[in-house]
């Protein structure tokens, strides 16, 4: 609590600073910021360990502000402690062009460990942080020097969303003690009191999952120090500060209250918190002399800090060359020049669903990019991403590289884009492509901060067959496609598939990989030099003078090229084109794009197993598309194909029709 001090001081110009900023921006969350003052404060002053002039710094600790609505605490907080953010920038919260936009950005604002926002998203990336941190002190063999923590600022709604008990029961079973979470007890939400749809003891429910939890008054700096290091101290387990606060701390007439939770204090509540506070209710964005002569002077320390660990590792890196390779690999995320190549050579001679080749591919892709690692929601069996030549990720096993993530696709997705934000991990993550409705809001946070990381999602159409409609993707495509940032690919076989592991493991950003259930033929070993997956779409078959383009995905390529032949036989002039990826077509030069899908051939017709929803854009609207425009049903893949129309006679029957019309 604020007691005359320096640091009293310190922390309700934390306060005012976001009241100030929230009014000036008629928009954003005064109350927690105002809340947590306390906690956050005592955390960066005494315990993270950063240096502002080199945010990206490899010995920091992360702080992840879980409940991203207070996004003033952490830009008050970057500003105080040196980070290259100023009093104008503050002033220009939420703000066109700003660097304090209204939920922290990763990318965007310096300090910025991870995007956050959506609740509950924060503290599940933090535990594939405290995974990433983990495991990358394990296999370089230096926990001592690599002794990283994750501390997570979360609140109410973190705790009320589901994905917080995905990701923290993994975290409790993998005995995650790097991770350090406060939870902003203040008993308030937008509506009003928690007590309207909220009223577990989240405590007990932390120690079920094996967290070491303390209770603490989240506004006594004493408390809260001692809380701290009880936490670091405490290992084997991850930890849960649950710290009781008012929401709003310092506003006369309005802390404690749903009011001030998501709106601006108002000009006068504003002034009379400014006085009761100590500040002039006329200055705005001022940071007083001695709170300006105490932060530097933290900061100063913390560098001081920073160059002792840096003189460590440099000695270490000197004693230890050999495992220095391993390091400046993974710190690289270092993919070799001839991957395409070398995964080509594990492409397996017979005809196999692309789950089983994509398995195969990744097993010479985990022996040559050290960076690769991840997991299945409890389906390795079935999505075959399990590295066969490596050990699990576990508490007496942490440079593991399975990652076991049980029934959780959420918490997997979120915890697989943690594992990106350590720097030093290409992850993946896997599951049925139904179950990507699950993991929709991982997949986009992934797209936005532009995180290198891949979905395998298997079982990629009603192909998948008995299991039914629950289990039969027909909406997903389309539902990945339309995410800006993702790089869809649909591989037709196997040798597509290669490339298509190619393409992700040097990707700039998420890429999802669709495989199926069922098996499918290899291309014609005359066809093979033709594959462009790199470009997105490829012609793979045509004819001179050709009248109208197939243009296929995945495993309706192999019947778009029977129904080619069959069209020939009735005398027509056929060009397929294999379209693994709209994203990285359109990524191509205009004149490439003509070349394969020329202007001057209106007659298009497009072959997916999933729904139509987007093919005009290539088939245009003389076009025909083909696909599934409803739910499927249960049977064997072989009559759904009949039944919809998705055979090669059935195709070039439908073809035949839309050239007579």
């Amino acid at each position: 609590m604020s007691d005359g001090n320096v640091t009293g001081r310190a922390i309700d110009t934390l306060r005012v600073l976001a009241a100030e900023a929230v009014q000036k921006a008629n928009s954003g969350h005064p109350g927690m910021p105002m809340g947590c003052a306390d906690y956050a404060f005592t955390l960066w002053s005494r315990f993270l360990r950063f240096d502002p002039e080199n945010p990206d710094w490899l010995g920091r600790d992360r702080f992840v502000l879980s409940a991203g609505h207070g996004s003033m605490l952490l830009y008050g907080l970057l500003h105080l402690f040196g980070y290259d953010l100023t009093l104008e920038d503050l002033a220009q919260f939420r703000q066109w062009g700003s660097r304090t936009p209204g939920h922290p950005e990763f990318g965007h604002t310096q300090g910025v460990e991870v995007t956050t926002g959506p609740l509950g998203s924060g503290l599940a990336s933090a535990v594939g942080m405290a995974i990433g941190l983990k495991q990358f002190a394990a296999r370089v063999e230096n926990p001592t020097l690599f002794d990283q923590r994750v501390y997570v600022l979360s609140s109410d709604g973190c705790m009320m969303e589901g994905t917080s008990h995905e990701a923290c029961a993994i975290a409790g079973h993998q005995k995650l003690d790097n991770l350090v979470v406060f939870y902003d007890d203040n008993s308030i939400t937008i509506e009003g009191p928690t007590s309207l749809a909220f009223s577990e003891d989240v405590g007990q429910r932390f120690a079920a999952y094996g967290w070491h939890v303390i209770r603490i008054n989240g506004q006594e700096t004493h408390q809260i120090e001692s809380a701290l290091k009880e936490a670091i101290a405490f290992q084997g387990r991850p930890k849960l500060i649950i710290g009781k606060t008012t929401i709003g701390f310092g506003a006369p007439t309005m802390q404690g209250s749903h009011e001030v939770h998501g709106a601006p204090l108002g000009e006068q509540e504003l002034a009379a918190t400014k006085q009761a506070l100590g500040f002039d209710p006329e200055t705005w964005f001022c940071v007083p002399d001695e709170v300006r002569e105490l932060c530097g002077s933290i900061v100063a320390d913390k560098k001081r800090a920073a160059a002792e660990w840096n003189r460590a590792y440099g000695k270490w890196r000197t004693q230890h060359v050999e495992k220095t390779g391993l390091l400046d690999a993974l710190l690289s995320r270092k993919v070799p020049e001839g991957i395409l190549d070398e995964l080509l050579a594990a492409v397996p001679a017979k005809a196999t669903a692309t789950r089983n080749s994509g398995g195969e591919i990744m097993q010479r892709a985990a022996a040559l990019v050290p960076a690769l690692t991840g997991g299945a929601a409890d389906l390795n069996p079935s999505t075959k991403t399990y590295l066969k030549a490596y050990p699990d990720f576990a508490p007496e096993c942490r440079q593991g590289r399975n990652v076991h993530y049980g029934v959780r696709e959420l918490g997997m997705g979120l915890c697989t884009n943690g594992l990106a934000l350590t720097g030093h991990a290409i992850p993946f993550c896997s599951t049925f492509a139904v179950f990507a409705d699950y993991m929709k809001p991982a997949i986009r946070l992934a797209a936005i901060q532009g995180l290198h990381e891949i979905f395998v999602f298997t079982h990629d159409s009603v192909f998948v067959g008995e299991d039914g409609p629950t289990h039969q993707p027909i909406e997903h495509l389309a539902m990945l496609r339309s995410i800006p940032g993702v790089t869809t690919i649909r591989p037709a076989e196997s040798n597509e598939v290669a490339h298509a592991w190619a393409v992700a493991l040097k990707a700039k950003g998420p890429v999802a990989l669709f495989l199926t259930r069922q098996t499918v033929p290899n291309l014609a070993a005359d066809q093979l030099p033709r594959i462009a997956l790199a470009k997105g779409a490829y012609v793979l078959s045509e004819d001179a003078g050709f009248e109208v383009i197939l243009i296929a995905t995945g495993s309706e390529v192999g019947p778009a090229l029977g129904a080619a032949d069959l069209l020939r036989q009735e005398g027509r002039r056929v060009r397929v084109v294999s379209m693994p990826s709209w994203e990285l077509f359109e990524a191509q030069p205009a004149a490439y794009r003509e070349t394969v899908l020329p202007t001057v051939c209106r007659r298009r017709i497009s072959v997916e197993a999933g729904t139509t929803f987007g093919w005009q854009r290539y088939v245009g609207c003389d076009g025909l598309a083909i696909g599934i425009d409803h739910f499927g049903a249960s049977a064997p893949y072989e009559t759904l194909a009949s039944e919809y129309g998705l055979t090669a006679p059935a195709i070039a029957a439908r073809a035949l029709e839309y050239l007579k019309a």
